[in-house]
């Protein structure tokens, strides 16, 4: 499994037989670095983004629901002008494109949006802080992305991934943080933290042996 927004630290041949066909795992899992690496090794993508769970509330107060019309992933889209418009009627066009690579090493594409005339827009306030137009910057591979494992999260077989995560691993992380007390490492470094670890594992396997 990948790290959390990092790359992973093993090649696919290093791990072969150690990945599942498909990688259900919550929003913490759901960056663009990730979901490219399960595109590019086959593997299913039942993995949650940051809006997922907001997304499936269907009696949400009106003014938080507001408040996500004015997200980028909101906006309607246009293709074939390449330009969004805001929920003012007014439109984003395209203003250039910029390569950025991540502190894990991934490179990712962002396509840079502007809006005009939002300083006498009476919703620039809910819309944007800036002191000018509205920029906004926008990956279209992590929105195919997110569009994909949403699908996915959503269908009959992502609905029970899902509950039987809940069962594998949040008990998981329940023992451990309540009953062991363990909410944070004592040590500094990779390999003392893995090892720190390890001894937790054991102890948790210890109990479940224990138990039975």
């Amino acid at each position: 499994m990948p790290q959390q927004d990092h790359q992973p630290q093993f090649t696919l041949n290093e791990v072969k037989g150690c990945l599942r066909q498909n990688i259900s795992a919550d929003a913490g899992y759901g960056s663009e670095a990730n979901y490219a690496y399960f595109e590019e090794h086959k593997l299913g993508n039942y993995v949650k983004y940051n809006t997922f769970h907001r997304e499936q509330q269907k009696h949400r107060k009106p003014e938080l629901v507001r408040k996500t019309i004015f997200r980028s992933e909101n906006l309607p889209y246009d293709p074939e002008q390449d330009e969004f418009t805001c929920p003012a009627n007014q439109r984003l066009t395209y203003r250039g494109t910029r390569r950025e690579r991540t502190e894990n090493g991934y490179w990712t594409e962002l396509r840079h949006y502007e809006a005009t005339g939002c300083n006498a827009c009476p919703l620039k306030p809910e819309c944007t802080r800036a002191k000018g137009n509205r920029h906004m910057r926008v990956s279209f591979r992590l929105r195919r992305f997110r569009e994909q494992a949403r699908n996915n999260l959503l269908s009959e077989h992502g609905k029970a991934l899902r509950v039987q995560r809940n069962v594998d691993v949040e008990s998981v992380f329940g023992q451990v943080k309540h009953n062991l007390h363990f909410r944070r490492f004592s040590l500094r470094g990779l390999e003392k933290v893995k090892t720190e670890w390890a001894l937790v594992c054991i102890a948790h396997n210890m109990r479940k042996l224990a138990g039975k």
